[in-house]
């Protein structure tokens, strides 16, 4: 296999009237899924090279899969943007793509034809009409590789520029059918998707769905706000499973969604993006007595995830929950500062992830993909490159890996090196708290921390005080009704910075 799209063609030939996908208007069965996207790909093949960006400014929803897919048989890849993103933002993609046309809808026209480096605005609607040429598409496939680039998704960049991460389709063939069987997600399920098109969870919501005949439920992003139309929701598509942001249960369990109504065909549920307070994880558990709970870890460079770990129900976490074990065909490693391997337990190192899971790089951007895609320090004989994460973890004495924060979130204070997790992780075993961010404003050498829930102020600093040695409490600490969240649902620490200076002024 060497195009990802196989998997859509495969289950269409097998399953043709088989729901693939729904949407608020509607539901595609996979046999028009495939017809819709094979025209959108005919049409833009007349627009794009070989291995071209296709930026793609839509909505979540059934069209914006057409889309993506139609710029994939088209020999491209897509870039999913979407239409909520400041002007600024989108302009800043458009400049790294440097792509020669986009693709968008009538109702997103405008917003499309004003940004700057947009190209030629093709219209979704228009390219729909074109008739697919089956010859002109088995041509462009008889070209194709499978480390031919599959998308690109836009995350932060430390120099202030976006960085668009390139996944290759060996890499999303690779990782996805043991995905697939490691958690038993076949034909009967329903997938309920959280995330948005632009944000890599949804690569596992979208590929599942196409190699196993799943039915794909794109969950209107609104409804993230409502917990219990989202519970009313969950219910009446009978989803079975979710591949959510952590912010996003939390979301759930903190309004108590689940006391008002228990999704009860939900049996799988698996996490990312954050830690998973424990508080939050056991409400959930509570609810869904017989569902299966899946803690997973990795950042975009390495196609969604490179390890898991699923949650004994009879097991103390008092100790936080383990990232666990590394996915088939994946390697992770530690490495200390000289570059050595840590094997035993207990030490701590950056984690390090090789194999055909890693990005092939940051696009039109070589200096920060030569930064974080290196040769492994410890093996000079061949290639081997490694993906820098900028995670630290530890192994523990089973063989787990655990999070220990963030490179850059291990701060010196006070003549002290402080992990801001272990922070928010005391703060968040205080009564009464429901989530906790840490931030450190290093120009002022001061703590900050906002917490959610009802617990009283003082009653937070008092309890901290009791747990925490000086050189680790916050300088302040103030309640905030909702912690601010990424335009990929991770909690925004730039934001909680900025206020923690303002407050301070």
């Amino acid at each position: 296999m060497t195009n990802v799209l196989e998997f859509l063609e495969r289950t269409a030939a097998a399953q043709p009237d088989k729901r693939a996908v729904i949407d608020e208007t509607g539901a595609d069965s996979f046999a028009t899924l495939l017809r819709r996207s094979r025209c959108c790909g005919t049409a833009l093949a007349a627009h794009i090279a070989p291995c071209t960006p296709v930026p793609v400014l839509l909505e979540k929803g059934r069209t914006a899969l057409y889309a993506m897919f139609g710029a994939v048989y088209a020999g491209g890849f897509y870039v999913p943007l979407s239409p909520a993103l400041p002007q600024p933002r989108l302009e800043q993609i458009l400049a790294v793509a440097e792509a020669p046309c986009l693709v968008t809808d009538r109702a997103h026209a405008e917003q499309a034809a004003s940004l700057a480096g947009a190209g030629r605005v093709l219209l979704i609607e228009e390219l729909l009409e074109t008739p697919p040429d089956n010859d002109q598409l088995a041509a462009i496939r008889c070209r194709a590789i499978d480390t031919d680039p599959l998308y690109c998704n836009f995350t932060s960049g430390s120099t202030g520029t976006p960085k668009g991460v390139v996944i290759s389709h060996r890499s999303v063939i690779d990782f996805i059918p043991p995905f697939a069987a490691l958690f038993g997600i076949g034909p009967a399920d329903v997938i309920g998707n959280q995330a948005p098109l632009d944000f890599d969870v949804s690569v596992k919501d979208v590929y599942t769905a196409l190699l196993t005949g799943a039915t794909l439920v794109l969950i209107p992003r609104a409804l993230f706000s409502q917990p219990t139309a989202l519970m009313d929701f969950l219910h009446a598509h009978r989803v079975t499973t979710l591949i959510w942001a952590v912010s996003a249960l939390c979301l759930v369990s903190t309004f108590h969604g689940l006391d008002y109504r228990t999704p009860e065909t939900v049996n799988k549920v698996l996490f990312s993006g954050e830690v998973m307070p424990q508080k939050h994880l056991q409400s959930w558990m509570t609810h869904l007595p017989h569902a299966d709970f899946v803690n997973l870890y990795g950042p975009t460079e390495i196609t969604c995830n490179c390890t898991y770990h699923r949650i004994e129900r009879e097991r103390n976490y008092t100790a936080g929950i383990p990232l666990g074990k590394p996915f088939p065909n994946e390697r992770v490693c530690l490495l200390d500062d000289a570059g050595n391997e840590i094997t035993g337990p207990e030490q701590a190192g950056e984690i390090c992830v090789s194999g055909t899971a890693l990005a092939l790089g940051y696009y039109n951007n070589p200096d920060q993909t030569q930064a974080v895609f290196t040769q492994h320090p410890a093996h000079r004989r061949y290639l081997q490159p490694v993906y820098r994460t900028g995670d630290l973890g530890r192994w523990n004495d089973r063989g787990e890996l655990y999070f220990l924060g963030r490179k850059d979130f291990q701060i010196k204070h006070m003549g002290h090196r402080i992990e801001l997790e272990e922070i928010e992780r005391a703060v968040q075993q205080v009564d009464g708290v429901s989530r906790c961010c840490c931030v450190f404003d290093s120009q002022k050498e001061r703590l900050h921390g906002f917490y959610t829930g009802t617990a009283d102020k003082a009653a937070v600093r008092r309890t901290l005080s009791a747990r925490l040695p000086v050189f680790m409490l916050p300088r302040t600490l103030e309640p905030i009704e909702a912690l601010p969240l990424t335009e990929n649902g991770k909690t925004d620490r730039k934001k909680l910075l900025t206020l923690a200076r303002k407050e301070a002024v």
